[in-house]
């Protein structure tokens, strides 16, 4: 099996920056690409990106180029996103998934997520 954790998220202010981890275990990291998604109260999740096993290739949600940046560290088994001017609408749940296929723009292309990370931005 392979298990996810996320952490990082916190409560920040309007226009701060945090750095939000995945670490995986159970099997070989670099086989899979990543993903990032978000959901918050009474939404639908979210797509904000995704990055291949190699990390050459990466995916935006158009909402957050430029502003969010993901990147992998497959000698630590960790993914990453980058998280820069937050605003108060990026308050959600965060959610890193791990996909066997390959980049994905949809939660069903991913096989395992993690517990979820908390962000929240006050004004």
């Amino acid at each position: 099996q392979v298990q996810l954790v996320e952490s990082g998220g916190g409560l920040v202010q309007a226009g701060a920056s945090l750095r939000l981890s995945c670490a995986v275990s159970g099997r070989t990291f670099s086989a899979y690409a990543m993903g990032w998604f978000r959901q918050a109260p009474g939404k639908e999740r979210e797509f904000l990106a995704t990055i291949n096993w190699s990390g050459r290739l990466t995916y935006y949600a158009d909402s957050v180029k430029g502003q969010f940046t993901i990147d992998r560290d497959n000698a630590n088994n960790t993914v990453y996103l980058h998280m820069n001017s937050l605003k108060p609408e990026d308050t959600a749940v965060y959610y890193c998934a791990a996909s066997a296929g390959g980049v994905a723009r949809r939660a069903d292309g991913y096989e395992y997520w993690g517990q979820g990370t908390q962000v929240t931005v006050s004004s």
